[in-house]
């Protein structure tokens, strides 16, 4: 049963880069963000009826604020704008770079150490974006440079929130901290977004990947993703990592005729290895731990309970 919510999480995060890449022509990246927060926190709201859920929103409003701005707000835009530009399996596989930013930032600015495991991890996920991007730069597509750019963004965005909530967050409940990052990324959002309301009528299928981006693939997928942890673990719920480029891959060519390019496979492989390295998954495959102090992976290890790596 828990694979099947494992998979079927992996599968529901892998599909929003599907309405992504239907929905930001038609919306343009900063409205469609804003309903996507604005629903989330709608369908997030019942966390609220808790009294000490109510007490925690207010107390740590800032921090939530930051979070709501670095891991939606921000975020979510970047990989909007580079739908217009890039394959919605390309994005997917582009997102899988989290844990490798979170590692980065962890080290760069939280004094985490890194292994020799986790640098390599760094130096093989750097490879296989570019080679991902090699093999989509050589289709000499205007902006899709800045669209490859503003999705390695957003990633880092992630692993900025990542880190900034494990030290400003910790204790707080996971769901307060979903609803209230995104209820401040649609407060952020909704004023910017006004000037940039399409005028066009809007097609009843692009409303409704709206409504899956913000209902399934962000409030609900939170709801599903937290239950995982407190059933099975947050390592066990850490590996949708791996699994949501897999589901992106099938979506956009499912629904969307996308090409799957042998390069682009070995990229994804190559992708996925560095982050498994550089967040250590594959510490035991290799003869244990060292006893160098606190790794990334030991000093990130509730991360998970806080922040989601997905669009």
């Amino acid at each position: 049963m828990n694979l099947i919510e494992l998979c079927l999480l992996a599968a529901i995060w892998g599909a929003s880069f599907l309405f992504l890449r239907i929905a930001a022509p038609e919306f343009g990246p900063l409205a469609l963000i804003a309903l996507r927060v604005g629903i989330a926190a709608l369908v997030l709201a019942p966390v609220l009826r808790s009294a000490p859920a109510r007490r925690q929103l207010r107390a740590k409003a800032w921090p939530l604020l930051v979070v709501g701005i670095s891991n939606s707000a921000l975020p979510f835009g970047l990989f909007a704008y580079s739908t217009l530009y890039l394959d919605a399996g390309l994005d997917s596989i582009l997102n899988a770079t989290t844990p490798i930013w979170t590692a980065l930032i962890a080290a760069a600015w939280f004094q985490a150490s890194l292994g020799r495991r986790q640098v390599a991890g760094l130096l093989l996920g750097l490879a296989g974006v570019v080679l991902l991007a090699w093999d989509t730069l050589g289709a000499g597509i205007p902006g899709v440079p800045l669209a490859i750019a503003a999705a390695l963004l957003a990633t880092a965005c992630y692993g900025f929130a990542v880190n900034y909530s494990k030290r400003h967050l910790a204790g707080i409940q996971p769901l307060v901290v979903a609803f209230g990052s995104q209820f401040f990324a649609a407060i952020v959002l909704l004023p910017a977004a006004l000037p940039f309301w399409p005028r066009q009528a809007i097609a009843a299928s692009t409303w409704m990947c709206v409504a899956a981006l913000g209902v399934v693939c962000t409030g609900l997928a939170y709801i599903l993703y937290f239950r995982l942890i407190e059933r099975v673990g947050a390592a066990y719920a850490a590996s949708v990592t791996f699994l949501i480029p897999v589901f992106g891959l099938i979506w956009g060519a499912l629904f969307l005729g996308e090409k799957v390019t042998p390069a682009m496979l070995a990229g994804c492989a190559v992708v996925l290895l560095g982050t498994a390295l550089a967040s250590g998954k594959l510490e035991n495959l290799f003869g244990g731990k060292r006893k160098t102090g606190p790794t990334v992976e030991q000093k990130l290890s509730s991360e998970i309970k806080i922040n989601n790596k997905s669009p």
